[in-house]
């Protein structure tokens, strides 16, 4: 099973573009964590959606795949999520919006190659 976790972040107009960064990059050691499957995480943005009203104001988005939904909760409550969402996230953020699903059967060979890679 692979349960795809997606969150795409806004930040309130005022958080300068050095916190932002400091943001990703602590974001993408989350992909260390044992609980995320084959250590794939990615965070990507700013958004380069053409035209760039369609991202809603929406600046960077975190891709990440987890072995099963518990291996998601597990995630969401470690102590580096913590820290990173509380510390560089949540005070400033403007919006965030979540979306998790489990890849079905049909797809799920597409993910199986990726359990023991480690990009």
């Amino acid at each position: 099973m692979t349960i795809v976790h997606m969150v795409m972040f806004k930040f309130r107009p005022e958080v300068t573009s050095e916190h932002k960064e400091t943001f990703v990059q602590e974001l993408k050691k989350l992909k260390e964590l044992d609980c995320v499957k084959g250590h794939r995480l990615v965070v990507g943005g700013p958004s380069i959606t053409d035209p760039i009203e369609r991202s809603k104001g929406f600046e960077f988005a975190l891709l990440s795949f987890h072995e099963s939904l518990q291996d998601l909760e597990k995630y969401q409550a470690s102590k580096e999520h913590h820290w990173v969402t509380s510390t560089y996230m949540f005070p400033y953020k403007e919006d965030l919006v979540r979306f998790d699903f489990e890849v079905s059967a049909e797809d799920e060979h597409m993910f199986t190659p990726f359990q023991s890679s480690k990009f």
